[in-house]
C-alpha cells in the first residue's frame, strides 16, 4: 500500500486559479464518504470504510487546493487478482479529463505491479464503458456473466 506517500503525480492550475493535483495517498474515511455521496453512491458503514481503505493495494486522490475532489483505488490479493475501484470525480469537475488522470495513475501502478496472466477487473458505472475501453478493459461476454452480491 502507499500510505504516507504524498507526492503529486500531476499538478495544474485551473481557470479559477485553484491548483489541482493527483496525489498518491488513500482518501480519509470522511473524504471517501463525501466523494461517494457526491456521485450518488450508497452509504457504507464507517467500520467497513476504514477496513476497506486500509486494505487497498494502491490509492490516488485528486486534490483541489488540498481538498479531495476525486479518487481511485486498486484492491485485490496483490498477486493474481486486481480490481479497479472507486474511480470518482465530483460532478462539477467531471468531463474535464480528471477521471483520465486518475486512471492514468492507476494504470501506471498496475503496469508496474501486475504479473503476466493476472486478472484485472472493474465494475463500471452506467455509461462509463467507453471510458474504460480506452484502457484495454472489455465487457464480459454474455455467456460468462459477472455476478455480485451486496449485503
Amino acid at each position: 500500500m502507499n500510505a504516507g506517500c504524498h507526492r503529486p503525480h500531476y499538478t495544474a492550475e485551473v481557470n479559477d486559479r485553484s491548483t489541482i493535483a493527483i496525489v498518491e495517498r488513500a482518501p480519509t474515511p470522511d473524504e471517501y464518504r463525501r466523494l461517494r455521496a457526491s456521485v450518488g453512491w450508497n452509504a457504507l458503514s464507517p467500520d467497513g470504510i476504514r477496513a476497506g481503505l486500509s486494505g487497498s493495494l494502491y490509492s490516488v486522490v485528486l486534490e483541489r487546493d488540498g481538498e479531495a475532489v476525486g479518487c481511485g483505488r486498486v484492491v485485490g490479493d496483490g498477486g493474481v487478482y486486481f480490481y479497479v475501484q472507486d474511480v470518482i470525480v465530483v460532478p462539477e469537475l467531471q468531463g474535464l479529463g480528471w477521471g483520465a488522470r486518475i486512471m492514468d495513475a492507476v494504470m501506471r501502478y498496475l503496469d508496474a505491479s501486475v504479473r503476466p496472466g493476472s486478472f484485472i477487473g472493474l465494475m463500471a458505472a452506467k455509461d462509463a464503458e467507453g471510458f474504460y475501453r480506452r484502457y484495454g478493459f472489455e465487457r464480459r461476454p454474455d455467456d460468462r456473466p459477472g455476478m455480485f452480491r451486496i449485503r
